[in-house]
């Protein structure tokens, strides 16, 4: 991951391409780094950007270097990091291409506003895996698009285009993709104009206790996932995934 600023804007870039998978190390680096970032007075806002095809294709819960290498001993502390991404401070604009699925949909989630290609897709892909959502998506998505519309997409594993997201409220603007950075770097410029005590101030009041109900929600979802994590169905949902093929569940 890397950090560059461009006037009151920090930009920070995570760069584990193609796929920028989660780990608890990326977070935990992502975390630090955003309390930085509000430790320094000059700066005002922050764009949280990818490199490669994939904004985040989500958490790699098979393979042993992976998050699920470990089973679920290894979802505990990304969640513990998760909640400290939504203890920052400054607002964050997030510029998405391509796939942001499970927990890249939970990190999308993090930032007050999404700018996003017209490629990106929003998955929540839990229910395909045979597993349960996590990163506090329980709790963040309905918040954002509504209940059902929330439902909806935990419930059929369906990718929402950027379009259709728009709609939603789940994505702010639609920019091309040679365009996506610098859109999102001029949303992020236009929150820094302002007086920084005051952006702080005013986020503070809107987001609430966000991080203290994303971590009694990540709670809830550690318990229902390890339960779900050995099934036979997971198993099943974990191998259809990776065939590409539909999930044979048969609810044990």
């Amino acid at each position: 991951m890397s950090l560059a600023v461009d006037g009151y804007v920090a930009v920070l870039t995570i760069d584990r391409a193609p796929h920028n998978h989660v780990s608890v190390e990326l977070m935990r680096d992502l975390a630090d780094a955003l309390e930085a970032i509000d430790g320094e007075r000059e700066l005002r806002a922050v764009v949280l950007q990818a490199a490669g095809k994939n904004f985040c294709a989500g958490a790699d819960l098979v393979s042993p270097e992976g998050v699920g290498g470990q089973g679920m001993d290894g979802i505990n502390p990304l969640y513990t990091q998760a909640v400290r991404l939504f203890s920052a401070e400054k607002p964050i604009v997030a510029a998405v291409q391509g796939a942001a699925v499970g927990a890249g949909l939970g990190l999308a989630l993090v930032a007050d506003f999404r700018v996003a290609s017209p490629d990106a897709r929003f998955t929540a892909n839990f229910v395909k895996l045979g597993f349960h959502p996590g990163f506090g998506i329980t709790y963040t998505l309905p918040r954002l698009i509504g209940p059902t519309r929330a439902e909806l997409m935990c419930l059929t594993g369906r990718r929402v285009k950027a379009e259709d997201g728009l709609a939603w409220g789940l994505v702010d603007e639609v920019a091309p993709l040679e365009d996506l950075r610098a859109a999102a770097l001029r949303l992020a410029a236009e929150i820094a104009e302002n007086a920084p005590l005051a952006l702080v101030s005013t986020r503070k009041t809107l987001r609430g206790d966000l991080a203290a109900a994303v971590r009694a929600q990540t709670d809830i979802e550690f318990r229902e996932q390890s339960i779900l994590r050995a099934t036979e169905d997971f198993k099943e949902g974990v191998r259809s995934v990776a065939e590409r093929r539909a999930g044979n569940f048969r609810g044990f």
